[in-house]
């Protein structure tokens, strides 16, 4: 090739060609009519790799593969180009090394001025990386489709400006049950509830999408099939490289199953959080109608000897026996309150409880009122359950009295009973069978505040003077100590329904002694009882009470004296200890006593049940706070229970 040197710039040809060669980029050459080549660039050389002259003369379809070659393509494009003018085209083309290379070529035909073909200009580009990249990009983009197409636990589509769909992933198909045919070009509220479209739910989020970069939220969807699910969403905006928007991209989860999960999570938190609370209660009560139970034994028990002893005043007496009477109300609200905190004592046996509702028809009655209707609802056999029956008198008396006062207007009191098998997990008892005694009335109902806190201790929406609050308390924690639930649903209207679940027996012995008379006082003035309590006034009171009644009584303030007491050789008949003696427990000394003692009958003291279940035991107990005639009873059986031993 000449060099520039040895070209005559003046020379119009010279100059081009001088520009030609200096190309790099393009391969730019001449063709004869028939395709041989007959001029070759600096750019040709350098990306096909042949020397000039290695290549002038040869045909150009040198440069094709084998493919196009057996196709007739470097004949057709020359065909093309002289019939239409130009040829243009990208394909494969071979370097010397045989090595292929992507290509842009254009062919254009060289015509003299009366039209006859002279040859063809031939420019062609090397596009190998521009196609490298661009198969790069459409695998990348290959991927990606498949990518999210691939994903089914996330919706993943795409939204114009203005919300309509544009692509719709298997995904989105799987969580809202369309096909992508069904959905796209619509509008993407569709999946919104009517109640979310109608305050401009979806738009708001695209405005927001907008304003922020991105908009995330949780809410109801709905499926094809009309069900709803709770949905997580992101929408972000698209924008092109000028910072146009060209629509939203927009992604929806399931996690209706996660929600329930955290529900349910919630639910069991307050749960224990109420648990904890009502146990605090319990608690709290509990120790303070123990504290109660002994002031009251100490003033009631005094009351009766002072009554008996005085003589007849029309001016002392009614005071007296009214004072008896306050300690007595005192009594059964200690009762109320040791029956929520579960530490009642009861008196456990088989009760029918269709039979009992039935014994207590008239009471009912009488208490309700005649604008109360009851109506009794009770399976053909029922099973018998084991609890007091007098506590569970009172628990239905105090259930249905309530009713009464949420139904001012009159109304309908329905008492149902029925047995039910119970899974793992119902209420929180333990798998089993269950009798489900419920009282529901047609009332005004309470709302959610006032049916969350209607089982505390003193809680009460009479008005004052008309109710302890501990009427539904006592109820909580009868059930509570007999393996049970109490269940309050109510609803502003809609009435209230109380159902107490107790478990059917299982066996058909209590191990209880009935009650029977007491004697009548000095009738056992020869028997001595030991009486011991760390109380001085209830030890006081007791010793005061025993006496009247004739006894002999020896008197201890600890466990230590009592012990003492019973080295001695004097023989002792009876033991009458509080539950928690000083330095040991009640049932501690009384092993201790009969060790030295053994025909010594003891007879507990106590203001709590035994355990939460009240299981009866072998050694005679006698609840406080109780009066003389109580007392005497409860020595009478144990005089019985020796003799029958």
């Amino acid at each position: 090739m000449p060099t520039t040197a040895r070209i005559d710039l003046s020379d119009e040809g010279s100059r081009y060609r001088l520009l030609i060669d200096a190309v790099t980029d393009y391969a730019i050459y001449m063709l004869g009519p028939t395709g041989e080549v007959t001029s070759w660039n600096t750019g040709a050389r350098r990306f096909k790799g042949y020397e000039e002259a290695e290549i002038l003369g040869q045909h150009f379809s040198t440069f094709y593969t084998d493919e196009d070659r057996a196709a007739g393509l470097p004949a057709r494009a020359l065909a093309l180009a002289a019939s239409e003018g130009r040829f243009e085209n990208e394909g494969w083309r071979v370097r010397k090394d045989g090595t292929r290379f992507w290509c842009h070529v254009v062919i254009d035909p060289i015509l003299a001025p009366d039209g006859e073909l002279l040859g063809f200009a031939k420019v062609t580009r090397d596009l190998t990386e521009r196609r490298i990249a661009e198969q790069e990009l459409r695998r990348s983009e290959e991927q990606f489709r498949l990518l999210v197409q691939g994903v089914v636990d996330y919706a993943i589509y795409m939204l114009d400006p203005t919300g309509h769909i544009t692509n719709w992933n298997a995904g989105a198909q799987r969580i809202k049950g369309y096909l992508p045919d069904e959905v796209i070009g619509r509008h993407f509220s569709m999946f919104y509830p009517g109640p979310e479209r109608e305050r401009g739910d979806p738009e708001r989020g695209l405005r927001t999408a907008l304003a922020e970069g991105r908009f995330e939220n949780q809410g109801w969807r709905v499926r094809k099939d009309g069900t709803h699910f709770w949905a997580s969403v992101v929408i972000d905006p698209i924008r092109n490289d000028a910072g146009e928007l060209v629509g939203f991209a927009k992604v929806t989860r399931d996690i209706t199953e996660a929600r329930e999960k955290e529900l349910a999570l919630e639910q069991a938190r307050e749960a224990l959080f109420q648990s904890q609370k009502m146990e605090s209660l319990g608690q709290l009560t509990g120790g303070i109608a123990h504290d109660f139970n002994n002031l009251l034994m100490v003033v009631l028990g005094s009351l009766e000897i002072v009554r008996k002893r005085l003589p007849t005043d029309p001016r002392i007496t009614p005071l007296l026996d009214n004072a008896i009477q306050g300690a007595q109300r005192g009594a059964s609200l200690t009762r109320r309150m040791l029956a929520f905190a579960r530490r009642q004592q009861l008196t456990l046996e088989l009760i029918d409880v269709s039979s009992l509702i039935r014994g207590m028809s008239e009471l009912l009655q009488s208490s309700l009122g005649p604008r109360i209707h009851i109506e009794t609802r009770f399976a053909l056999f029922l099973r018998p359950v084991m609890a007091d029956v007098n506590q569970l008198e009172l628990a239905v008396l105090n259930l249905a009295v309530n009713a009464r006062d949420a139904m001012p207007e009159g109304g309908t009191l329905t008492i149902e009973a029925r047995e039910h098998e119970l899974g793992a997990n119902a209420y929180g008892l333990n798998p089993g069978s269950y009798i489900c005694l419920s009282l529901r009335d047609t009332g005004e109902g309470m709302d959610a505040v006032t049916l969350a806190r209607a089982t505390e201790p003193f809680f009460t929406t009479k008005g004052i003077g008309k109710g302890t609050g501990l009427g539904l308390s006592m109820v909580h924690g009868l059930a509570e100590q007999t393996g049970g639930k109490f269940v309050l649903r109510s609803s502003r209207p809609g009435g209230t329904t109380a159902a107490l679940w107790l478990p059917v027996a299982l066996n058909d012995g209590t191990g209880l002694i009935p009650p029977r008379q007491g004697n009548t006082p000095g009738e056992h003035g020869a028997q001595s009882i030991l009486v011991v309590d760390d109380d001085p006034l209830i030890l006081l009171s007791t010793v005061a009470m025993l006496e009247d009644l004739g006894y002999h009584v020896v008197a201890a303030s600890s466990a230590e004296q009592a012990i003492a007491l019973l080295r001695e050789p004097a023989q002792i008949d009876a033991l009458v200890c509080g539950n928690l003696a000083p330095g040991m427990s009640g049932m501690q000394l009384i092993a201790r006593a009969k060790a030295l003692q053994p025909a010594l009958a003891p007879l507990l003291i106590s203001g709590f049940g035994k355990g939460n279940q009240a299981e009866p035991s072998a050694v005679a107990r006698l609840g406080k706070p109780f009066d003389q005639a109580v007392l005497a009873q409860a020595l009478s059986r144990l005089w019985q229970a020796g003799e029958a031993g």
